[in-house]
């Protein structure tokens, strides 16, 4: 039998205990609630979904947020203006910048601006190298959010073999460093596959654990794990139903041949887009934490 692995509700345990650590170390002390900076260049519909998702979260948890929407045509200039704004603004202690961005701009540039203190996502180049050395930083939110998940469903990741599918900067690459540290929750030697990759089925059936970042919906088949295997599915696409018009959010996974034979699944929607958006808000409470302890 498949057990869900329900991320809504955990991240529901997870914003109250937020909720509780801002209460005693904030609102007691009579201190500025922690404030999310967020900046978003042009209409595309996924980022503004994601982007109001976050915006709810903050006002589910009543932590400050202060949104920048740029017109479609903004300049990498523009943004690297906006970006320089909030991180001189002490009054804001964590700054994401929505992703992707239009072609015409560079996000390595954009990422490189943002100042590590402030890096709630997690992608600038100092917080991932020092994750990557084991120490104290800021992890990118989607694989704090699987890591956690994983964690608190109790699930054994050390001495178990983890194939993640896809090396992305946002998923692949930080949850295979996460899950194979030295220390717990980790341990898990983990074989990282990517669109190269040859017969991805001969690893994916191997696995004990895997996670799934592609972007195409129904990659993983029932046929392509063993029986038992814990699944975890981070891919988001959306698709048009063709006969009312609206819109399907699909994962990675394809559901019904799994479902029954993994032991662990997430569902899509409702498994790691709500850790996602939890982790984020943790992120930013652990900056304004920082910023008061170094007041």
């Amino acid at each position: 039998m498949t057990k869900l692995l329900n991320g809504n509700q955990l991240s529901r345990e997870i914003r109250k205990e937020i909720s509780k650590k801002i209460d005693q170390d904030i609102r007691k002390k009579k201190k500025r609630l922690p404030h999310l900076g967020i900046i978003l260049s042009g209409n595309n519909s996924s980022s503004l979904t994601y982007v109001n998702s976050k915006i709810q979260e903050c006002k589910n948890i009543g932590i400050q947020y202060s949104l920048v929407h740029l017109p479609e045509y903004s300049s990498e200039q523009d943004i690297l203006k906006e970006i320089q704004k909030m991180n001189n603004n002490s009054l804001i202690d964590g700054l994401i910048v929505q992703l992707p961005l239009q072609k015409h701009i560079n996000e390595e540039n954009i990422i490189l601006s943002i100042n590590p203190k402030k890096d709630v996502d997690g992608f600038h180049p100092e917080n991932f190298g020092k994750m990557s050395l084991n120490m104290n930083a800021f992890f990118p939110a989607t694989a704090l959010g699987i890591l956690t998940l994983l964690e608190r469903n109790q699930i054994k990741i050390s001495g178990k073999h983890t194939v993640v599918v896809g090396r992305s900067r946002i998923v692949g690459r930080p949850i295979s460093i996460l899950m194979s540290r030295r220390q717990n929750p980790g341990n898990s030697t983990v074989t990282l596959t990517h669109s190269h990759t040859t017969n991805i089925e001969h690893y994916t059936k191997q696995a004990d654990i895997i996670i799934t970042a592609v972007g195409v919906p129904g990659f993983l088949k029932g046929k392509m794990i063993k029986k038992g295997a814990v699944i975890v599915d981070v891919g988001i696409t959306r698709i048009q139903n063709n006969e009312n018009k609206s819109f399907l959010i699909k994962g990675d996974v394809d559901f019904h041949s799994v479902y029954g034979k993994a032991s662990y699944l997430t569902p899509v929607p409702g498994g790691v887009g709500p850790m996602t958006r939890i982790m984020l808000i943790k992120n930013t409470l652990i900056a304004a934490l920082n910023r008061l302890n170094n007041s």
